[in-house]
């Protein structure tokens, strides 16, 4: 057991996150220790409390408590089983000395959480290979949303890549099939969002709600949140295709977004309403028949900038099983439609 200890941080160690750092520095701690000794004060940076996701700086002084085999190897690790490290490796979609992009099968959680033992960030040292440090995730999807997962394989590749996702040039676009066809077919949704807790004695069933753009601002806890929607396909008055674009990047804000409209993505059980299946008036989740229930959104492609070579990079990831299946149902195919509709009036 060590004595209290306090740490500065190194001049290739800021703009990241607490927990990652300290994991770093003391690779036997779990982030549930490393969240328990935040809450109770005992790590504290410049002598103030803080959490784990706070971001620390160079040069800011941390105090570290007392910790249980310091020197010793990392305790608590789950090893990776053979079919997991095939998985990961199967989903690898690019990769370079400096960042990999992962098409994320749908039903992996990013990271650990309430209930998650089987996540990507805990999966991601199947694809270190001979790198000095596994690979970092720079955002994360949603457990049931597949698609374009970034990671980088050094710190200050992570730093560059997060700075990028800030950047105007940046886009993501989701593939989506949505309950009821939008109308308009091409438009801006631009409701706040804010969260409301679940029922469950650990806040089970938290979900966000969607909040007038002229209430956002007298609404405490709402923030604003701008989606950019596109129907490319539709069958009927029943089910649409859409491409959708997240102007900003807030919790399950396609999800709440689309629901809004009345237009609830397909097997969104969360925010799809209450009704099973949806006979065309644009509510109930479901189509029924032979269409799974599993969520139907994706992340199908992001244009960045390359944190070291500076070259644009446009990275897409093919459907899901389950969503290829309804693409092959309802007739859709990729090769009828725009990379980015939207650029189609710009």
């Amino acid at each position: 057991m060590s004595g209290v200890q306090t740490l500065t941080i190194g001049p290739d160690e800021g703009d990241q996150r607490l927990d990652r750092w300290f994991r770093h520095r003391f690779p036997q701690i779990s982030q549930v220790q490393i969240e328990k000794m935040c809450r109770k004060g005992e790590i504290r940076v410049d002598g103030g409390r803080v959490k784990g996701n706070s971001r620390v700086a160079v040069g800011q002084a941390v105090r570290v408590p007392p910790l249980p085999n310091e020197r010793g190897p990392a305790v608590n690790r789950t090893a990776i089983s053979k079919a997991d490290a095939e998985m990961m490796r199967a989903a690898v979609i690019y990769q370079d000395d400096h960042i990999i992009v992962l098409n994320k099968p749908a039903g992996l959680a990013t990271q650990g959480g309430s209930g998650q033992t089987r996540h990507v960030d805990g999966l991601v040292e199947a694809l270190q290979g001979d790198h000095e440090d596994k690979p970092r995730l720079v955002h994360r999807l949603d457990k049931d949303t597949s698609g374009v997962l970034l990671l980088a394989r050094t710190r200050m590749a992570a730093k560059g890549l997060t700075d990028a996702m800030r950047h105007r040039a940046t886009r993501k676009i989701y593939w989506a099939a949505v309950a009821g066809v939008p109308s308009p077919r091409m438009g801006t949704i631009k409701y706040g969002l804010m969260k409301q807790s679940g029922h469950g004695a650990k806040g089970e069933g938290e979900r966000m709600v969607c909040i007038h753009p002229a209430e956002v601002d007298k609404t405490e806890g709402a923030k604003r949140a701008t989606t950019d929607y596109a129907v490319l396909s539709a069958l009927g008055g029943r089910t649409a295709w859409v491409a959708l674009v997240p102007l900003t990047g807030r919790t399950h804000q396609l999800r709440a977004h689309m629901a809004e409209m009345g237009n609830p993505i397909i097997g969104d059980g969360k925010y799809g309403g209450s009704g099973q299946e949806n006979m065309g008036d644009g509510w109930g989740s479901q189509l029924g028949g032979d269409i799974s229930r599993k969520l139907h959104l994706h992340a199908r492609s992001i244009t960045i900038e390359h944190p070291v070579s500076k070259a644009m990079l446009t990275l897409t990831a093919p459907l899901p099983e389950h969503m290829a299946r309804t693409w092959e149902q309802l007739e859709w195919r990729a090769s009828d439609v725009p990379d980015d509709p939207f650029n189609e009036v710009q």
